[in-house]
């Protein structure tokens, strides 16, 4: 069963909860984590493709947009709005605003809900979700 983590940010600005979560993927890269960022849809998918490569001078990490299609290589981290890869559903974030498809291969999922409203009402009902499947949740409060 997995490990949920909620990362609860102070700021309600998109941007801030987008910045948060590229340093979280890059800690997860650096640990040989390749993990899958859950998105709504491929507009947001772009956005993060962007910002992975533009977030912090001198970052590198490899990443594509999934659409279903195998990706190129192993060793990369996967962005998209449908169902993760079987290899890359260990380790999820989740930026979408739904509730995880078929999480029984995932052993850990982060949640990054900002502090908007519309944000915090999603949280709060995949809190739920997760807390009536049985998961183990921590929240971490992460102030400006």
């Amino acid at each position: 069963m997995a490990e949920v983590s909620f990362y609860i940010l102070s700021s309600a600005l998109l941007q801030e909860r987008y910045l948060f979560a590229c340093k979280l993927i890059e800690k997860a890269y650096r640990n040989g984590q390749f993990c899958y960022i859950l998105t709504d849809n491929n507009a947001q998918s772009r956005l993060l493709d962007d910002l992975l490569w533009t977030f912090r001078a001198g970052s590198f990490i490899p990443h594509e947009i999934y659409t279903g299609q195998a990706p190129s290589t192993d060793k990369v981290i996967l962005i998209g709005s449908v169902k993760a890869p079987e290899h890359w559903q260990a380790l999820l974030f989740n930026l979408s605003s739904k509730y995880p498809e078929d999480i029984s291969k995932t052993k850990r999922i982060l949640e990054i809900p900002d502090n908007g409203d519309v944000t915090k009402v999603a949280a709060r009902s995949r809190y739920r979700q997760y807390q009536q499947a049985g998961m183990n949740i921590t929240t971490h409060n992460i102030n400006d």
